[in-house]
């Protein structure tokens, strides 16, 4: 077990080595680039909001419901709420939730390139497949999710305030207060790296399980199965190491 994981381990790190690689043709890149930017990020905005929304408008009830105290702050709700949705939520939940469609997504396209020979057809013209398929993915990925973060603290709060409007369990005012207390500008530059480390491994491990598919159809669902799991393990694994270097 162990010997079979590290040499999956030394699989992945060729791949990557092969991957970050300067492309041959820029103009081919930046096109692939561009597309894998509306699938990867623009095609994610709407579950992205719809998620977002619903999960502040959650937090924000189930903090106001159980911390209900004459010696606590009327603002905690809204202060509570906005550390939740910036500093996990947003970075880490969401990119678990990403990983499974994201990660699947591109699972299984690279998976079933491979099965159908047509990396295979790749290297045989020359072409360097690992460069080619997957650092457009990589880049548009990387780059372009702080643009999903942002859109879910947006909303995320955005949820939470609808609820304040919508029910009368705390006032809009008053949570309005809790958004704006004590906010540290700093935590938006680990927020960012950490969603960039994340969307890292969900492209990176993704296209691994892809790129080494062997067999039909059913290994391609498969290796999307294992994928999804794989990075949802790591994110949550990365998220405990980097929390405890950076802010600890």
């Amino acid at each position: 077990m162990l010997i079979k994981a590290l040499q999956s381990f030394g699989e992945y790190l060729i791949l990557i080595y092969r991957t970050l690689t300067v492309p041959e043709r820029w103009s081919v890149f930046f096109k692939q680039m561009t597309n894998e930017i509306y699938k990867l990020v623009i095609d994610s905005i709407g579950i992205v909001i719809f998620i977002s929304i619903f999960i502040g408008a959650v937090l924000a009830m189930q903090i106001e419901l159980n911390i209900e105290s004459p010696i606590i702050p009327d603002f905690t709700t809204g202060f509570v709420t906005r550390e939740v949705i910036l500093l996990e939520f947003s970075s880490t939940i969401m990119c678990v939730i990403l990983a499974g469609k994201v990660g699947s997504n591109i699972a299984s396209e690279i998976g079933t390139m491979r099965v159908t020979e047509q990396i295979d057809a790749l290297e045989i013209m020359g072409v360097n497949s690992s460069n080619y398929l997957i650092l457009p993915k990589i880049t548009a990925f990387v780059f372009f999710i702080p643009i999903l973060v942002i859109l879910s603290m947006f909303f995320g709060l955005l949820g939470g305030f609808t609820l304040s409007w919508v029910t009368d369990m705390l006032t809009p005012a008053k949570f309005e207060v809790g958004i704006q207390y004590w906010f540290n500008p700093g935590y938006l530059w680990y927020i960012f790296f950490k969603a960039m480390v994340f969307a890292f491994v969900i492209v990176s491990v993704s296209a691994y399980f892809g790129y080494n598919v062997k067999g039909g159809a059913l290994q391609v669902g498969k290796a999307s199965t294992n994928s999804v799991v794989a990075c949802s393990i790591l994110i949550l694994f990365l998220d405990l190491v980097l929390t405890q270097l950076i802010l600890s």
